[in-house]
C-alpha cells in the first residue's frame, strides 16, 4: 500500500510539474504575442509621417541612451535614474533563468554552470534591488509629497499622473518579490530541501531569511513559488504595460538617440523649404523665375495631421518621458502662456493612437475621422506662444524635438489657414514690401537705430 501511494504521489507531482510547465510556456508565448502586436502597431503608427533620411550616430546612442549623459545636468537624480535604468539592463540575465526554469522546468539552472559565479551575480543582484527599492521610494516622494512643479502642471491630469505612480509601483513589487523569492529560497536550502541548490549566502536575502524559519516546508515552498510566479507574471504585465506607458521610452530612447541630430548642427537653426526660398529667389531675382509654372503637384506647407509630420516627429512623440523638463525651460511656460512642449509631444502621441484606433477597425484602411493634430489637439494659441529659442530641445534627455513639431503645425497654420495675429501679418507684410522687419524702405535701412 504504501508503495502504491508513492508512485501515486511520485505521478501527481510528475503531472503538475509538466502542467506548470506548459502553463509557463503560454504564458510566456501570450506575453510575447500581445507585447508584439502592439509594438507591430506603434512602427506603422511612427510610419505614417513622411519619409525623411536621417543618419544615424552610434556614439549619440552610448552617451545619450545608455550613458544618459544629458540626464547628468542634475547629478542626485541623474545617479538615482541610473539605478533604475542599469537595474532594467543588468536583471534582465536573471529574467532570462526564470524563462529557461519555467520552459524547462528546472530550478536555477543556471547554478550547475556558473558555480560561484552565479552566487556572485545574484549577490550583484540583490545590491541592484536594495538600490531600485530606494530610488523608487525617492520618486515617489519627489513626485507625490514635494510634488514638485513639473510633476503636478495640468498637462499631466488623468492617465499621465497615474501612469508613472503605477510604473514606481509595479517596479516596487517586482523589486519585492525578487528578494522574497532569494529569501524563501535560501531558507529551503538551509533545510536541505531536494531541488534547492546550495548556493551560499545571498547579500540582503540572509537578513530578510529569519523572517520565514518559522513557516512549515510545504508552506513554505507555497510561498517560494508563489513569488516565483508574481514574479515572472508581473515582469509579462510590465512588458505589456509599457506600450501604453510613457516609459515606453526604455525602448525607443536607443533609435530615437540613434537618429538624433548632432546637437552642433541644430543649435539655433530651422529647416527651409525651398519652394518658399525661390519664391523669395524669384522675387529678389526675376530673371531666374520658370517661364511656366510647376501645377503637376500641390504644394502644401507644414503640418496639419501626423500624416504630415515626419517619421522621426511620430517617434519623438513616443519616445516623451514627460518628464517635464522641456516645459520647465520654456519661456512661453514659466510666463503663463498655455504652450507646453510636453504636451505638444503628449498630444501628438495621442493623435497617432487615435488614427490606430481608426486603421484598426477598417483592416489599416484609412477613414476621415473629421479631426487633426492642428486645432482638434494642439490650438493656434499654444502655437503662437512659441519663441523657437531652442530651450526645449536642449532640456530634453532623450533628444526629443518638440520645437519641430510646433514649427511644421505653425506653418499650415500661417500659410494654409492664414490663422496669425496682428504683429505677425504685421511683420510678413514689411518682409513682403521691404526685405525686413521693419517699415521702413531698404535704402532706410541704415537708419534704423536713429
Amino acid at each position: 500500500m504504501m508503495v502504491v501511494n508513492y508512485i501515486c504521489s511520485h505521478y501527481i507531482i510528475q503531472i503538475m510539474h509538466i502542467f506548470q510547465q506548459i502553463l509557463f510556456v503560454l504564458c510566456l508565448a501570450a506575453a510575447i504575442y500581445i507585447f508584439s502586436k502592439k509594438i507591430v502597431e506603434i512602427r506603422r503608427n511612427i510610419f505614417l509621417g513622411k519619409p525623411l533620411q536621417l543618419n544615424g550616430s552610434w556614439s549619440s546612442v552610448l552617451l545619450m541612451a545608455f550613458g544618459q549623459k544629458k540626464m547628468f545636468t542634475n547629478i542626485p537624480v541623474a545617479i538615482l535614474h541610473f539605478i533604475v535604468y542599469a537595474g532594467f539592463i543588468i536583471m534582465n540575465t536573471e529574467v532570462l533563468e526564470i524563462i529557461v526554469d519555467g520552459i524547462a522546468g528546472s530550478h536555477r539552472i543556471f547554478f550547475g554552470t556558473l558555480g560561484g559565479f552565479y552566487t556572485l551575480l545574484i549577490n550583484c543582484f540583490e545590491l541592484l534591488a536594495i538600490l531600485i527599492l530606494i530610488a523608487i521610494i525617492l520618486f515617489f516622494i519627489r513626485r507625490n509629497i514635494l510634488k514638485l512643479k513639473r510633476f503636478i502642471s495640468n498637462d499631466l491630469d488623468g492617465f499621465p499622473r497615474s501612469d508613472a505612480n503605477t510604473i514606481l509601483f509595479f517596479e516596487m513589487v517586482l523589486m519585492s518579490l525578487f528578494l522574497i523569492m532569494n529569501s524563501t529560497d535560501a531558507e529551503l536550502q538551509a533545510r536541505s530541501i531536494e531541488g534547492y541548490h546550495h548556493t551560499g549566502p545571498f547579500i540582503i536575502s540572509q537578513f530578510l531569511q529569519p523572517l520565514f524559519s518559522g513557516i512549515g516546508t510545504n508552506a513554505l515552498i507555497v510561498i517560494e513559488r508563489l513569488a516565483w510566479w508574481a514574479h515572472i507574471l508581473g515582469i509579462f504585465a510590465f512588458l505589456n504595460y509599457l506600450p501604453y506607458s510613457k516609459h515606453l521610452h526604455i525602448v525607443l530612447a536607443f533609435p530615437n538617440a540613434y537618429y538624433a541630430p548632432l546637437q552642433t548642427e541644430t543649435i539655433g537653426t530651422m529647416s527651409n523649404m525651398p519652394a518658399i526660398q525661390n519664391e523669395v529667389l524669384y522675387m529678389m531675382e526675376p530673371d531666374k523665375a520658370p517661364t511656366i509654372a510647376d501645377t503637376s503637384a500641390v504644394q502644401k506647407f507644414g503640418a496639419r495631421d501626423v500624416f504630415d509630420l515626419s517619421w522621426k516627429n511620430n517617434m519623438d512623440a513616443y519616445s516623451c518621458t514627460e518628464c517635464g523638463r522641456c516645459s520647465t525651460a520654456c519661456p512661453a511656460n514659466i510666463t503663463g502662456k498655455k504652450l507646453s512642449p510636453r504636451a505638444i509631444m503628449m498630444k501628438t502621441r495621442d493623435r497617432l493612437e487615435e488614427v490606430g484606433k481608426v486603421l484598426n477597425a477598417n483592416n489599416n484602411e484609412w477613414k476621415d475621422d473629421g479631426k487633426t493634430l492642428l486645432n482638434n489637439y494642439i490650438t493656434a494659441e499654444e502655437l503662437s506662444a512659441c519663441t523657437t529659442c531652442n530651450a526645449c530641445v536642449e532640456a530634453c534627455p532623450v533628444s526629443i524635438s518638440p520645437l519641430n513639431i510646433i514649427l511644421e503645425l505653425r506653418r499650415c497654420l500661417i500659410m494654409e489657414d492664414s490663422v496669425s495675429s496682428p504683429e505677425w501679418n504685421n511683420m510678413f507684410g514689411n518682409i513682403e514690401n521691404n526685405m525686413a522687419p521693419w517699415k521702413m524702405s531698404a535704402d532706410d535701412r541704415d537708419g534704423w537705430n536713429q
